[in-house]
């Protein structure tokens, strides 16, 4: 029976967009030490950047975790119930005298804790906004604010502007105003994704990049970064083609779209969000019991999390965009409906990137995904993506 405790984990963005650490939460009321002692336990944290702090929530023995995990950071509410006050009260003192950082999530009802009182202080970004001017900064003078709830691009640019050092993602999902310009970029590189699902001649793939210069540099660049690790360097289009195959091409074509031809070296946290999710969804596919093999492969499944965030990039509506995108039937009712169930593991993801974590657990049950498998998936598709660089 799928495990009714699932992990979700959430990657933090830093103030430069760059992932600067990741928080763990369980869906309200049924968190359980067993699940974080599996995370602790899982060998794909090696593939993780180790100095990055880990957000867990407080649970009994958690310190157990501090071993395994190098940098966790025990989080504890700021309003226990009843029954657990006096639990967490003497876990708290164990995890201080043990020397371990220690984080509150803060809530409107009650008065901030003194500076310093805390390691972290995770505040929601609403209640972060109600606080007099200047309260963060004061704040952050010897504890590191971490925003929650950052749901719009002003919310983000507001926490650069009052010290918080972290954040969640959310605002990722928010669609962007469309674009009086025409992008003709991306507009190529759909052309291209359309021409390789249609097998054509590489002429004619050679074509489009000889019209869009930039699109074969951003290329070479993104498949030469260590996601793709190539033995050696790949120095051109052909060259790319032979070595990795029309199937891999294609894979990295459907990330480019999220690439930012003037972003240069700074990362691009829409990008390493499309790839995890595509790297994710093909991972929970295999968890699968298809009733038609071939129409659930993995590269199916691949590009339908990374195509999910096509409307947040380009602006405009899915059904639009689904039109002039010839995909398979299973593709565009996933993207379109959530239909079907690659549809449905496509919903869990949304929900959990929406910190939805109740309808996040409730579908993830419904999908027939174990919860250990969920938290595995996820923490092979963020360390593959963690590695993913903006291609220049």
């Amino acid at each position: 029976m799928p495990d009714s405790s699932p992990l979700f984990v959430h990657p933090l963005l830093g103030t430069d967009d760059a992932w600067g650490g990741f928080y763990v939460e369980t869906v309200p009321e049924k968190a359980n030490s067993e699940a974080l002692g599996r995370l602790a336990v899982s060998p794909l944290l090696a593939e993780f950047d180790q100095r990055l702090p880990w957000f867990l929530p407080a649970l009994a023995d958690c310190d157990q975790q501090a071993t395994v995990i190098k940098h966790p950071v025990f989080v504890f509410p700021a309003r226990p119930t009843p029954g657990e006050a006096d639990a967490l009260a003497q876990r708290e003192g164990e995890l201080r005298r043990a020397g371990h950082k220690v984080g509150l999530i803060a809530t409107p009802i009650d008065k901030l804790p003194g500076t310093g009182a805390w390691d972290y202080l995770l505040i929601d970004i609403g209640h972060a906004r109600s606080l007099p001017p200047f309260t963060l900064h004061g704040m952050a003078s010897r504890t590191t604010v971490v925003a929650t709830g950052v749901a719009s691009q002003a919310d983000r640019h507001w926490t650069h502007d009052n010290a918080c050092a972290l954040t969640t993602g959310e605002f990722l999902l928010t669609r962007a105003s469309p674009s009086s310009k025409a992008d003709i970029t991306r507009m190529k590189l759909l052309k291209l994704l359309s021409l390789i699902d249609s097998d054509a001649n590489t002429d004619a793939l050679d074509d489009i990049f000889r019209e869009e210069g930039k699109l074969a540099y951003s290329l070479l660049r993104l498949v030469n970064s260590a996601a793709m690790a190539p033995r050696s360097q790949i120095t051109s289009y052909s060259q790319a083609i032979n070595l990795l195959g029309r199937r891999q091409l294609q894979r990295w074509l459907q990330l480019l779209v999220y690439s930012d031809p003037n972003n240069g070296q700074h990362p691009n946290p829409l990008l390493q969000k499309a790839a995890a999710r595509g790297r994710l969804l093909e991972l929970l596919a295999g968890r699968l019991a298809p009733a038609d093999p071939v129409e659930w492969t993995g590269d199916t499944a691949f590009m339908i999390g990374t195509f999910s965030l096509l409307d947040v990039l380009l602006g405009m509506p899915m059904a639009e965009i689904l039109h002039q995108l010839p995909l398979p039937e299973i593709a565009h009712n996933a993207l379109a409906r959530h239909e079907g169930p690659l549809g449905q593991l496509l919903g869990v993801i949304d929900a959990a990137d929406k910190r939805e974590l109740r309808t996040a657990g409730l579908r993830l049950a419904t999908s027939g995904v174990a919860g250990d498998d969920f938290l595995g998936a996820q923490l092979e598709a963020y360390s593959w993506a963690a590695k993913i660089r903006q291609p220049a």
